[in-house]
């Protein structure tokens, strides 16, 4: 019998009963499997019929999940529910949620900041610890950048950029910008703008502060990785962060612009490609405590460049680890997933 998958991913009940292996974004993914003779079946998830998804899910051999942390104000509360209870009684899942606890979120950031990917970075777990220090912070090191600890699409990441005392009220202030797109810049006292981040500590949450990094416009590279090896890159000349300019925040010029993607032979990122295989990767699994059985099949890690060393050459800075929804890949990165499915199918099933 062919090992039986099943690829999830978000969507209302119009686009459950409609879909195919064809009509979706992730077909190559579905036609690279097919060739390796596993059966793959679309699996779209709502909270609506969260139960229906959840027998079918164990019905499967494993379950591919693309599925962002937020998407129009829903979180993962619910998916993750079910695909703990169905991890808990047989298919295995990439990426369970526990691992995306440990890798896909931004304290990795400050758990990781040892690495040769770090920086000066902080946490910050109550509103209290965040209002006590991070005042005195942007004051000695200059502009910051904040990000809470789930979200995507730039959400809850934001440059501060300590302006001077409001004349008449001797108030610390601020200019503040979120990555989210459309976003513009903002003036107000860092108090205010401290007391609106007091929502990010809620259930459990946590902000996570680093430098920002001057080379920003340079662009980010993204690095894809197929469980520990590289499978491709992206470079990007990313907006968020960069204030739009005149024209405004929709105009043309404040569009960022096309990821190009490489395979991993590019000889640009060969540097990058060597640390992340060889040292950084292995690196963090021990710190996360993660073992390679538990490595998402597909995930990525997005860097800015960081100061150049004294004979030119880049360094890099870690910004994101994305594990929940990685997506769009490089044109190799689907016969990679592929193979790297069954591989551990075969693994699993001894």
């Amino acid at each position: 019998m062919p090992h039986r998958i099943a690829i999830l991913w978000r969507g209302d009940r119009e686009a459950r009963r409609t879909a195919t292996p064809q009509n979706n974004r992730y077909h190559r993914i579905f036609e690279e499997l097919a060739v390796l003779d596993i059966h793959a079946e679309p699996a779209v998830f709502d909270e609506e019929f969260a139960d229906e998804v959840r027998e079918q899910l164990l019905a499967t051999d494993a379950v591919l999940v693309w599925v962002d942390p937020i998407s129009r104000g829903k979180t993962r509360t619910v998916l993750d529910a079910v695909l703990r209870d169905v991890a808990a009684r047989k298919p295995w899942i990439s990426a369970h949620p526990d691992v995306i606890v440990k890798m896909g979120v931004k304290e990795v950031l400050h758990r990781t900041k040892h690495l040769g990917w770090g920086t000066d970075t902080h946490l910050y777990r109550s509103a209290v610890d965040f209002r006590t220090a991070f005042p005195s912070r942007l004051q000695s090191a200059g502009p910051r950048v904040l990000k809470q600890n789930r979200g995507n699409d730039g959400q809850g990441v934001w440059k501060v950029e300590l302006l001077s005392k409001r004349a008449r009220e001797d108030a610390d202030m601020v200019s503040v910008l979120q990555a989210l797109r459309g976003s513009m810049p903002e003036e107000l006292p860092l108090a205010e703008f401290i007391t609106r981040s007091e929502v990010y500590f809620a259930n459990g949450g946590c902000i996570v502060d680093q430098p920002f990094q001057p080379r920003l416009p340079d662009g980010m590279i993204r690095c894809y990785m197929g469980v520990d090896r590289v499978v491709g890159f992206g470079h990007q000349l990313i907006k968020g962060l960069i204030p739009p300019p005149a024209e405004g925040p929709d105009s043309p010029a404040a569009q960022p612009g096309p990821r190009l993607m490489h395979g991993a032979d590019a000889a640009q990122f060969q540097t990058l490609r060597t640390k992340m295989e060889r040292e950084w990767t292995p690196q963090m699994m021990e710190t996360l405590g993660v073992d390679a059985a538990s490595l998402p099949i597909i995930w990525d890690a997005d860097f800015l460049y960081g100061p150049r060393t004294a004979s030119g050459e880049h360094t890099y800075v870690l910004c994101e680890i994305n594990v929940s929804s990685v997506f769009a890949i490089p044109d190799q990165a689907p016969a990679a997933i592929a193979r790297l499915t069954l591989s551990r199918l075969r693994s699993v099933q001894g």
